[in-house]
């Protein structure tokens, strides 16, 4: 997991980063102090999540969030000062996943970075092979192929898996390439169902709606016009 911190203040980054490093010991941390350093670091490293302060010098945390999105699918999570409503709109219609004001308190960091539990490991190897996943999930990914790139034993990297995330490599390949393409559907309404299965690592369009509609119980399509009449009507 790549996670990239965006804030003018240091100590401001200093204190995410001692306040995340605890629970996600193996998550990759990059630090920029403006926009210019985090799209740098953008370009270089796939970046997972990205927190964002929204006053900075420059170009605001809002404007760069619109660019980071361009670059390729992400979460972004806006960090300010201001408990200003018109900044919560704004962040909303820029389609980050959450929104945090200073000071920021653990308890709450903490539950909003509880959904990439299932993301993440604090098990070496499986932090590993979860970044092949993350990084590469529209790619043909197999056990053997993440098990030589991470020098274990194919069916030693099988049972560790489950018995760390508790769940099977391949269902968790198959669920986070589900995640990626409901997130397209959010960020991109306008591409077709097949290009979303596509730019998600499915080889079928036929099996990607019947894996979707059998996690989230409707059809992609279903899915993609409720989420667009919901976002006309906000």
């Amino acid at each position: 997991m790549n996670l990239l911190i965006v804030d003018d203040e240091f100590l401001e980054i200093e204190q995410l980063e001692y306040l995340i490093k605890p629970h996600f010991p193996n998550w990759h941390i990059y630090k920029a102090h403006d926009a210019s350093q985090a799209i740098t670091i953008a370009k270089q490293h796939r970046v997972h999540l990205a927190f964002l302060d929204i006053q900075m010098p420059g170009k605001t945390g809002l404007e760069l969030a619109k660019e980071l999105q361009q670059l390729y699918e992400l979460d972004i999570i806006m960090v300010t000062a201001y408990q200003s409503f018109d900044y919560a709109q704004q962040a909303i219609r820029v389609g980050v996943s959450d929104y945090l004001t200073k000071p920021i308190i653990e308890e709450e960091l903490i539950q909003t970075l509880k959904k990439y539990d299932k993301w993440s490991s604090k098990n070496e190897t499986i932090q590993a092979a979860l970044s092949i996943i993350h990084e590469r999930y529209a790619e043909k990914l197999t056990v053997n192929s993440i098990a030589a790139e991470v020098f274990v034993h194919p069916s030693y990297l099988s049972r560790k898996f489950l018995e760390v995330q508790q769940i099977g490599l391949n269902e968790y390949i198959n669920n986070y390439r589900l995640e990626k393409a409901k997130a397209s559907m959010l960020n991109n309404p306008k591409l077709s169902i097949s290009e979303i299965a596509e730019q998600s690592g499915f080889n079928s369009q036929h099996y990607f709606s019947v894996a979707f509609k059998k996690k989230y119980g409707m059809a992609p399509r279903e899915y993609k016009v409720m989420e667009v009449n919901h976002n006309n009507e906000a």
